[in-house]
């Protein structure tokens, strides 16, 4: 075994303790062990290969906070830089889209979104521009209403007024369930110019494995929200199935897809995503060893991670955790870990919600202290730069 800072670093034979609970509240007993992160070392490899694209990262990494570009933040979400400079943050409560200028941290409201109906963990969650944003401008945006979870676009304006900027939403896509927990969120427009949502199973186990609805997956569409070609079940946006609350998407530099999920109390997970696996959420929390599902590639237990938002950066896949209150940070080696992952900001800045990459060894990440979980003091909830090896 190998100790990396809090967290002992079992490989994929460790015995599995499946317990029941919620990690993401943090109000559940750990199992026995609570401090290990498991690395698999066999997950199949995707369509594109598992020989990796590049030299593999080194075992142990860094992480240098260079500043805090804003603070004061209210329920931060989703997180999206423009192309021309500037971030997009969504707040979950106040159902609102900001501007920061990412040089003086100054804040300029772009406006409210109309129908979030902001509760437990509903609201306006994930937040992603249109890969023609350049002629288009349009945001993307992924919320809760009084009667669903529902995808949106919307046109930014920035030549109104502020609180102005924002066009009526026109919605692409209803009728993901909604709850009180477990609302999923994360939208990303992947290398295919196709756009991904995370979405959770609500509390009700059986939407995960039932494939007629959309709670429990990772959804793939057109920018109309139309089930996008190649899919792998005929007619619908559903691309993977079997999860418990994905709030995570990231593509590495080979195009292969991950996703971060939220266990129960004792397995968080790292997947690679292959279209039409079934990752086992009811019958597997964590590695099953079951050739019927599709096994994480690393899992910790939810004291130490409860994961959210992740980017790729530097060869890895870097993940914030909520409960765990770090940035973990996983080698790869393809299709599987490197090495064991590696915790940094341990309990620095509290719960951590969305990571994105800022090119290159920069990463852009949002903390979460005011979300009802957190213990937050004034000004607490910020926007972080970072510089990652």
């Amino acid at each position: 075994m190998v100790q990396v800072r809090t967290a002992t670093v079992v490989l994929a034979a460790s015995a599995l303790l499946l317990t029941a609970g919620c990690s993401s509240g943090g109000t559940g007993p750990a199992g026995p062990g609570a401090s290990a992160a498991t690395a698999s070392v066999s997950s199949p490899a995707t369509s594109a290969g598992s020989a990796s694209p590049r030299e593999t990262p080194p075992a142990k990494g860094s992480v240098k906070v260079l500043r805090t570009v804003t603070e004061d933040l209210d329920t931060p979400w989703g997180l999206a830089p423009l192309p021309g400079g500037g971030l997009l943050v969504s707040s979950r409560d106040k159902g609102t889209i900001t501007r920061i200028d990412e040089g003086t941290g100054r804040k300029t409201l772009l406006g409210d979104v109309p129908g979030v109906a902001a509760a437990g963990e509903g609201g306006l969650l994930g937040i992603a521009l249109s890969p023609d944003y350049a002629s288009d401008h349009m945001i993307y945006a992924y919320l809760t209403t009084a009667s669903d979870n529902r995808i949106v676009r919307m046109l930014y304006d920035e030549r109104k007024p502020a609180g102005e900027q924002l066009g009526a939403p026109d919605t692409i896509l209803r009728g993901i369930p909604k709850g009180v927990i477990h609302n999923g969120g994360r939208i990303a427009f992947g290398p295919d110019r196709m756009l991904y949502a995370g979405t959770g199973e609500t509390g009700d186990r059986g939407l995960a494995q039932d494939r007629r609805s959309l709670g429990g997956k990772i959804l793939r569409m057109t920018p109309d929200g139309e089930p996008a070609p190649g899919n792998p079940f005929p007619g619908s946006v559903v691309y993977s199935y079997g999860h418990r609350n994905v709030q995570g998407l990231a593509w590495d530099d080979r195009q292969r897809l991950w996703a971060s999920e939220f266990g129960q109390d004792t397995w968080d997970e790292l997947n690679q995503i292959k279209p039409g696996d079934d990752y086992g959420w009811p019958v597997v929390e964590g590695i099953g060893h079951n050739p019927k599902y599709h096994d994480p590639v690393v899992q910790w237990h939810t004291d130490e991670a409860s994961p959210s938002g992740i980017a790729y950066a530097g060869g890895s896949v870097w993940m914030a955790a909520l409960r765990g209150q770090r940035l973990w940070r996983i080698p790869l080696d393809g299709t599987k870990a490197s090495a064991p992952p590696e915790a940094f900001l341990t309990d620095k800045y509290g719960r951590l919600r969305t990571v994105v990459s800022a090119g290159g060894d920069r990463l852009w990440l949002t903390t979460s202290n005011t979300d009802g979980r957190g213990n937050p003091v004034k000004g607490d909830d910020r926007i972080l730069e970072l510089e990652v090896t």
